[in-house]
């Protein structure tokens, strides 16, 4: 599915949320569909997940939240990046997220949010897609 040359993505669970099982099943999938994928962990703040980004010369950040936070957490992320010279690296977010969010969350510079009940496949033909042209 992906080019030969792999498109590296930065899965991150930022914030207090303590839930990782769809932030991990995400990752396992684009790592199966030829992504190289790091995982963060649980509890990274914006600071962390841009620093790892940058450190991890990645294509794409993959943000997950179950908590509520999302209006300013994943915002915060692409500020951190901005901050690092890190403008290129697509960030795109998924979990419990109102529809009323996702604008402000575009707004913000989120390429794209991805609600519950996505299916693997959407997601890894959205980053195949986003980032092979």
């Amino acid at each position: 599915m992906f080019p030969s040359m792999p498109i590296r993505i930065l899965i991150a669970k930022p914030g207090l949320d303590g839930h990782d099982r769809g932030a991990k099943v995400v990752a396992r999938a684009l790592r199966d569909a030829g992504c190289e994928v790091i995982y963060t962990g649980l509890h990274q703040t914006p600071s962390q997940i841009a620093t790892i980004a940058v450190q991890e010369d990645v294509d794409g950040v993959g943000l997950s939240a179950l908590s509520g936070a999302h209006l300013t957490l994943f915002p915060a992320v692409v500020d951190e990046l901005r901050a690092r010279g890190a403008e290129d690296v697509v960030v795109f977010g998924g979990g419990i997220i109102p529809d009323e969010d996702i604008p402000q969350l575009e707004a913000a510079g989120i390429a794209h949010v991805f609600g519950p009940g996505t299916s693997l496949d959407a997601i890894q033909t959205w980053v195949d897609e986003q980032f092979t042209g």
